[in-house]
């Protein structure tokens, strides 16, 4: 069962990582971080039932990048937002906000 779940975080993990470099558009790489948080969640929760079941450490410590990747997902959209309400695009590319 444990290789099972290690295969599927690197499985998001990788997906993840690929689809940050490739993405062209800023909500994509959100989903993409998201993804490898995600990943990195899953790692935590097994290697705490594996190597310490009493004790939640993994656990808590995964609801604590849940609550950070929740409010990096929302101060992210809203970066967006405003961007695409600049800006009029969502590339990443086209929003440099150095460049007028």
């Amino acid at each position: 069962m444990l290789e099972y779940v290690l295969i599927l975080s690197a499985y998001l993990l990788s997906i993840g990582i690929y689809g940050l470099i490739t993405s062209r558009n800023m909500v994509r790489a959100l989903m993409c971080l998201e993804l490898i948080l995600n990943a990195v969640n899953i790692n935590f929760v097994t290697f705490s039932d594996l190597f310490d079941s009493r004790q939640l450490k993994g656990d808590v410590f995964s609801i604590f990048v849940i609550a950070i990747a929740a409010a990096e997902a929302a101060i992210g959209l809203a970066i967006v937002s405003s961007i695409h309400r600049n800006r009029k695009s969502t590339r990443i590319n086209q929003s440099n906000l150095l460049n007028k």
